[in-house]
């Protein structure tokens, strides 16, 4: 059975606000009983936190549908005995990876995976710094990055977002990151296992034209763009071409439809 993976931020709402018609948007997919699975790059707040805030809005979400980076990146640490992990992320995230031992900020010598998340206003020379250097240990740990967005729209405008980090370390230091996040191709694989859906089954939505919908359709995933959050213009003319556009995700039920009248959505 067809299935959609959703972004939140900016699709599902927009700052503190919610998007017009998405909590019914929500429930006719539920009426519907489409599989779905949210898909955030979200790093800020523990899974707990956003279904807070999504019901506060109206919109009733249950933490064990949401795939978040640091979800991914506990698996991956428990994946490969990665136990003394560094962790730069925010105090709250932190709750993510309770169950392993990790150490928050600057380690006190080598560790065996570098976590680098959305510090926002966190990242000062010090702890930037701090990552540098436990990236520059021999032997060399694995730098996982929690998503590779470069930036999103908050309530006073556009914030740089954790790719911009990430790329300054990697170039630093010469390391290629582990990108446990949107675009990468294994974050939406593990999505779709998650799922139990096939790519060609499957339609991402979200206002990101390179982490939702150039990531989905590099995993095979039909990409359907909504013109809220972040989403400009000039994302209409570069080398990436959604699938479908949608004024925003109350648009949903009424092209869905179409989607499988033919091989992909558009």
């Amino acid at each position: 059975m067809p299935g959609i993976l959703f972004d939140l931020d900016g699709v599902f709402y927009v700052g503190d606000a919610p998007v017009p018609g998405a909590a019914e948007a929500l429930q006719w997919v539920r009426r519907e009983a489409i599989p779905h699975l949210f898909l955030t790059n979200t790093t800020s707040r523990p899974r707990s936190a956003l279904v807070d805030k999504l019901a506060g809005m109206g919109i009733r979400v249950e933490a064990g549908e949401i795939l978040t980076p640091p979800v991914a990146a506990g698996r991956w640490l428990r994946e490969h005995g990665a136990d003394d992990a560094a962790l730069f992320v925010p105090e709250a995230t932190r709750a993510e990876f309770a169950d392993l031992g990790v150490t928050a900020g600057a380690p006190a010598g080598p560790v065996s995976a570098v976590v680098v998340g959305d510090l926002g206003e966190g990242w000062d020379f010090a702890t930037y710094n701090a990552a540098f250097r436990a990236l520059m240990t021999e032997p060399r740990p694995p730098l996982l990055a929690l998503g590779a967005t470069r930036y999103w729209k908050a309530p006073d405008g556009l914030r740089l977002d954790v790719g911009a980090f990430v790329a300054g370390l990697e170039y630093a230091t010469g390391t290629e990151a582990v990108v446990l996040g949107k675009p990468a191709a294994a974050f939406f694989e593990t999505a779709l296992e998650l799922l139990g859906c096939r790519p060609e089954e499957t339609v991402m939505v979200g206002d990101d034209i390179r982490g939702d919908i150039g990531g989905a359709q590099e995993a095979g995933i039909a990409g359907v763009l909504v013109r809220t959050g972040k989403f400009r213009p000039e994302d209409l003319e570069g080398d990436i071409r959604p699938d479908d556009v949608l004024d925003s995700i109350s648009s949903l039920p009424d092209a869905w439809g179409g989607y499988w009248s033919s091989e992909s959505p558009g």
